[in-house]
């Protein structure tokens, strides 16, 4: 009998220890939950906030110069600047207040974590901006390129500024990694190899393979500055209208008909422009 109290007596002492932690823990709960309601209601306001003004100075803008950047052919970024930002306050403003519901619900380990996340946040949207202004700059490059390229008539312009885009780039995400905090030290050393041997490659077959190319090059550039459609010009007792001009070739329009004169044939003789 005394052995059956005693039971009875452990029982209750144990469901009255259990029913006084839950009311304990019940202001706890009510309270990190009327925080993070708060923290939902504040965030929304506040994101809110933040795309209308984004909105009213145009940082869409940004999105059309960065959009307009071709990756690799026809491909291009889909970037949005107002929902980045915007996510960005969003979570910055929900750890925020994760934080202040964890240490009401005195969970000290959770909140050190997302304390530490929280303090991440602002290294990790440097990085962001970083590899966007670079990315900008890559864009800028590779364009003004191309239109050099396509000013002197050298066909393969498109494909070198592309190159010079994929470098740029490389090495923009591997900076941007970096100041993320993440250890790019392998991926250098690699991309560091691969690049070199394909410079080296390159250089050698410009070197070797394409001076009589870009003795061509040189010459329809300076042809094209020197010689206009339209001009009546006369050589080696060939008089004739330009009517067209291409990398290698000046067509002449002649009494006898159109003639296709080499731009070397041009450039190494004597030419007189009669208008």
């Amino acid at each position: 009998m005394n052995k059956i109290n005693e039971w009875k007596e452990m029982l209750l002492n144990s469901l009255s220890a259990i029913w006084n932690d839950i009311i304990a823990v019940v202001p706890k709960i009510l309270g990190a939950l009327v925080v993070l309601l708060i923290g939902w209601i504040l965030t929304k306001i506040v994101v809110k906030i933040i795309k209308k003004a984004l909105g009213i100075i145009k940082a869409d803008k940004l999105d059309d110069k960065l959009n307009d950047i071709r990756f690799f052919g026809d491909k291009k970024f889909n970037f949005n600047i107002i929902n980045i930002v915007s996510a960005f306050a969003k979570w910055g403003l929900f750890l925020i207040f994760l934080i202040l519901a964890t240490q009401i619900m005195e969970w000290t380990i959770i909140s050190e974590e997302i304390s530490n996340l929280l303090r991440y946040l602002p290294q990790l949207i440097s990085a962001i901006a970083l590899f966007l202004i670079g990315l900008y700059i890559a864009g800028f490059v590779k364009n003004t390129l191309q239109k050099f390229f396509k000013e002197v008539g050298f066909s393969g312009g498109k494909i070198i500024s592309s190159i010079v885009f994929l470098i740029l780039f490389t090495f923009i995400t591997i900076t941007a990694l970096n100041q993320a905090g993440i250890d790019t030290g392998i991926i250098t050393n690699n991309i560091t190899m691969i690049l070199a041997g394909f410079l080296l490659a390159l250089a050698l077959a410009i070197g070797l393979g394409a001076r009589d190319v870009v003795d061509s090059l040189l010459k329809a550039y300076y042809t094209r500055r020197l010689f206009v459609l339209g001009q009546v010009v006369s050589f080696n007792g060939v008089t004739g209208e330009i009517v067209a001009v291409n990398d290698i070739t000046i067509t002449l329009k002649t009494e006898q008909g159109k003639l296709i004169v080499p731009i070397k044939e041009i450039v190494d003789n004597q030419v007189e422009i009669k208008s």
